[in-house]
């Protein structure tokens, strides 16, 4: 059955970046009423024009994911999927990557995410009970099947998404939540140019953002249980 996006109220993530700015723009394009999150004030400016709303969310700050989450609960404000389009990476051997950027890594790649999912259940629940077929994505990306050596942190990040959603989509479909997993490979988003730690490696020239989330995108539409690599290309 084919997915439907007209009128739906998506949560996207880190809606400021490359990757974000595309899903919201590709997401409204079919109908979608987006609200974006920038982690920053500053990075707020990068935030869509014609966003539903623009809100906060430091995913590597409990405080400030219990802040956006109650605030979505408490003003009942629909929330039928989430979209997860913020990431950091780093670059480097395991003995020269600072303690401080492993932590920044799983917090934004996967222990904020987890923390914001866990908190909007109910709200995804109630978009089930209501027959709007809610949906949270996640993008693991290809590092996530095959970790790299130089990428480890980053890689034990993306494997821990990754893992956490394969495990609780048993759990999300007796609630009728339906949890996709994208794993693309390279892109030319820009990430790797503001790698918190370390220089990136020559990946070659990579996927372009409109064609891996035109993928996506169709992935969600198609009502497709996953989104391996191989699906990219």
């Amino acid at each position: 059955m084919m997915a439907n996006l007209v009128g739906k109220t998506v949560l996207v993530i880190g809606a400021s970046g490359a990757f974000g700015q595309e899903l919201s723009k590709q997401l409204m394009t079919q109908g979608a009423k987006v609200i974006g999150t920038s982690s920053s004030a500053a990075s707020s400016s990068r935030l869509p024009i014609d966003l539903e709303q623009r809100l906060l969310v430091d995913l590597t700050d409990r405080t400030s994911i219990q802040t956006l989450t109650q605030y979505l609960l408490a003003s009942k404000t629909p929330v039928d999927a989430i979209v997860f389009a913020a990431g950091l990476v780093a670059f480097g051997a395991i003995h020269e990557t600072p303690a401080e950027a492993v932590s920044k890594l799983m917090s934004v790649n996967a222990l904020g995410q987890i923390d914001l999912v866990s908190q909007l259940v109910p709200a995804l629940t109630e978009s089930a009970a209501q027959n709007r077929e809610p949906f949270i994505l996640s993008i693991s990306g290809v590092i996530s099947e095959a970790p790299m050596a130089g990428l480890a942190a980053y890689s034990a990040s993306k494997t821990a998404i990754h893992g956490y959603g394969k495990a609780a989509t048993k759990e999300l479909k007796k609630l009728g939540i339906r949890w996709l997993d994208a794993r693309p490979g390279h892109t030319e988003s820009g990430l790797a140019t503001r790698a918190i730690h370390g220089t990136a490696p020559n990946f070659g020239v990579g996927a372009s953002v409109e064609n891996v989330v035109s993928r996506i995108i169709a992935g969600i539409l198609n009502d497709e249980p996953d989104l391996p690599s191989t699906s990219f290309k």
